[in-house]
């Protein structure tokens, strides 16, 4: 494989966990990112001539700690306590170990969900440092303005500096404290590889895979039934991922799948995990969207779906948690129960909701219930907004062909 290729690869599949490594080493976040970049420029360089590393991303964190380290020497502003560390070969040979680095991902998703930070401020810090998202991705990820999805970041890195919130897993008695936080962050991280927000594949796998990774970590570190939740309902979401995209890369809805490429071990380990987390009632948004998905992994079919359990289930997630995009969720499970109508009428009243107003599956539930009772003008007026407010290929492709269908 040629050099730049697989640093594209190395890039797309370990980027984040070098990155998490150097802001440990470098106790800044911009001068991390900036180190690592210029890394992977270092190795485009090097490695043609010197030949690729028996471990590339070891060389890639060491490079970027040189990197850093030269950096804030010539700025020659370091704090002393900066400059010890400089000067400590030891103390940077000790925190470079394997170990270390593989669970520097987790402590940065703690450093990230910090109570001091501000709820969204932990998403939005967490979807741009753990999974690179541009601030424009994580602005549509959390229905939100890109300048005020900045403006955050910069701030809560600011904070994070100045206040000396320490990179580190908290004790075991300060985890349940901070526990929602992080199962939030890491199904964000999920859903980002699950649904891409832009591009040209629907499925990230190595951020997908990433998620689940930390799911089981966080189930090692605290055994709780929300993280037996979260970790079924990704399994179970992710037992889907080969039925999801034709071989074209064409989107294939939920309805149209090949069932029989579902993973039939990845639904029994998530339903493993579902049934320990029902036993200790009562069953936490997790799990409810855990049981959902199971529902859907245990059909047969499209046609036999329990859609009358699944309205039930989202009526319980519902109330837990009142969110716009869980309302659309129920509005449409409602209405493969009750009828497209019924549905419309639901949707109707979440029109006026703002953060759903350039949601574009708003759009494209309404025109799927449209074009499902006959109502062509308006199926084709509602896919062409959801058209309009997508940016993953696939799915502007698979809304274009519905509305050509029209």
């Amino acid at each position: 494989m040629p050099i730049a290729s697989l640093l594209d690869d190395l890039y797309q599949t370990q980027s984040r966990r070098v990155l998490a490594t150097l802001i440990r080493l470098l106790g800044d976040f911009d001068l991390a990112e900036e180190s690592m970049q210029e890394a992977f420029a270092a190795a485009l360089q090097q490695w043609p001539e010197q030949g690729v590393p028996d471990n590339p991303r070891a060389w890639l964190v060491s490079a970027g700690r040189h990197k850093g380290i030269d950096q804030i020497r010539r700025r020659q502003t370091a704090t002393q306590h900066v400059q010890r560390q400089i000067d400590s070969e030891a103390f940077f040979a000790h925190d470079l170990d394997e170990n270390s680095i593989a669970d520097d991902q987790l402590r940065l998703i703690f450093t990230c969900c910090h109570p001091s930070l501000a709820t969204e401020t932990r998403l939005a810090m967490t979807l741009r440092e753990m999974c690179g998202l541009t601030t424009e991705q994580v602005a549509r990820g959390l229905l939100q303005q890109p300048a005020t999805i900045a403006q955050r970041i910069v701030r809560a890195k600011r904070k994070i500096r100045d206040a000396g919130i320490p990179y580190e897993v908290p004790e075991r008695k300060a985890l349940p404290s901070r526990l929602q936080s992080v199962l939030q962050v890491i199904y964000l991280v999920f859903n980002e590889g699950y649904s891409s927000s832009s591009g040209e594949s629907v499925v990230n796998v190595n951020l997908a895979a990433e998620a689940i990774r930390l799911g089981r970590l966080m189930s090692t570190l605290l055994p709780d039934p929300e993280v037996s939740g979260l970790l079924a309902l990704m399994l179970l979401q992710d037992s889907r991922r080969c039925a999801r995209q034709s071989a074209t890369g064409e989107l294939i809805t939920l309805e149209e799948q090949d069932r029989s490429l579902w993973d039939k071990a990845q639904i029994a380990e998530g339903l493993g995990w579902l049934n320990a987390a029902m036993q200790q009632p009562p069953a936490g948004v997790y799990c409810l969207q855990a049981a959902i998905a199971a529902v859907h992994a245990q059909a047969a079919s499209a046609a036999s779906t329990d859609w009358s359990q699944i309205a039930g289930l989202y009526d319980q997630l519902y109330r837990l948690n009142p969110s716009p995009v869980i309302a659309l969720n129920r509005a449409v499970a409602i209405a493969m129960r009750d009828g497209a109508e019924v549905g419309l009428t639901l949707l109707d009243q979440l029109s006026s909701h703002q953060a759903l107003q350039q949601y574009y599956l708003l759009h494209a539930a309404r025109a799927d219930l449209y074009r499902r009772s006959g109502q062509m003008a308006d199926a084709r007026r509602a896919y062409q907004q959801a058209l309009e407010l997508t940016q993953q290929e696939p799915e502007r492709q698979f809304l274009q062909r519905r509305l050509d269908s029209l």
